[in-house]
């Protein structure tokens, strides 16, 4: 699943069209989420970690164009699809009742995972959604998938 997500970014904006130094993009990622033995709450966030980059990569609230004009339709079309994909299969790993779903897992995970995408979301309003921020956000995303795939590892080495 990983591999094949970081192929689809990877074609999803083949290159940037400027140069970015002017801006400095910090994400802290809080790695305490990857550092867990319960494999249900590493479940619970990769859910919130996919979540999150499906929302971010797929918002409708972000002004038009919604994402760079150098960024392939196609293969963001299909990054989105097969999040959609995870999404829907962990969230089949979980009981029906969704509260439930929501209340599980610490309460101070939730809030870094949030404030994680939060600053994410801020960068891209900050830039006003410019080619470059979106390249910054393509590159996290891409970190992103690497730390799903190291929390996913985890999950099957102790199951």
């Amino acid at each position: 699943f990983v591999w094949d997500s970081l192929q689809l970014l990877r074609k999803m904006a083949p290159s940037s069209t400027e140069p970015c130094l002017h801006q400095r993009a910090l994400f802290p990622f809080p790695d305490i989420l990857l550092d867990t033995d319960n494999t249900e709450q590493a479940a619970h966030t990769a859910l919130r970690l996919l979540q999150h980059l499906f929302n971010i990569l797929s918002s409708p609230s972000i002004p038009v164009p919604s994402t760079p004009a150098h960024w392939l339709h196609t293969a963001r079309h299909d990054l989105l699809n097969q999040l959609q994909h995870h999404i829907h299969h962990l969230e089949r790993c979980f009981p029906a009742d969704a509260a439930r779903l929501h209340r599980r897992g610490p309460r101070n995970l939730h809030l870094s995972i949030n404030k994680y995408f939060g600053c994410i979301q801020h960068f891209l309003q900050n830039h006003t959604y410019s080619p470059c921020a979106w390249d910054h956000v393509r590159l996290e995303a891409h970190a992103c998938f690497q730390r799903l795939d190291t929390l996913i590892r985890r999950m099957k080495s102790q199951a």
